[in-house]
């Protein structure tokens, strides 16, 4: 069982920014963080979970939606057991609880068809 744990979220005004941790725990030697391909996704009410981006277990290989694309960075440190959510330019539209995701199996890409674990959220807020 892997246990993963959201922060940094909060609120911030338009045109910002945020960085969002995601930080793994219970691991062991064959199931370690650095075999999970890490992932973010966000929901806000009423709306389904949309997925954002996620990155491969070596620290390279992200895949992004395309409503973030340009504007969101994933990135890891496997040292850390850590993934990170760099977002800027943020909108009133980005008001979400943020989650992020993981599978051993997934691939960047696939991801957001197939998550094992899931964070249990973290929310941000935009003010206009």
């Amino acid at each position: 069982q892997v246990l993963l744990v959201e922060s940094g979220g909060g609120l911030v005004q338009a045109g910002g920014s945020l960085t969002l941790s995601c930080i793994a725990s219970g691991g062991t030697a064959s199931n370690a963080f650095d075999r999970y391909t890490m992932g973010w996704f966000r929901q806000a009410p009423g709306e389904e979970r949309e997925f954002l981006g996620a990155i491969g277990r070596d620290e390279d290989g992200t895949y992004y939606a395309d409503s973030v694309k340009g504007r969101f960075t994933i990135s890891r440190d496997n040292a850390k057991n850590t993934a990170y959510l760099q977002m800027t330019s943020l909108t009133s539209e980005d008001t979400s609880v943020y989650y992020c995701g993981a599978n051993p199996i997934s691939t960047p890409k696939t991801l957001q068809w197939s998550v094992k674990y899931w964070g249990q959220g973290t929310t941000v807020t935009v003010s206009p």
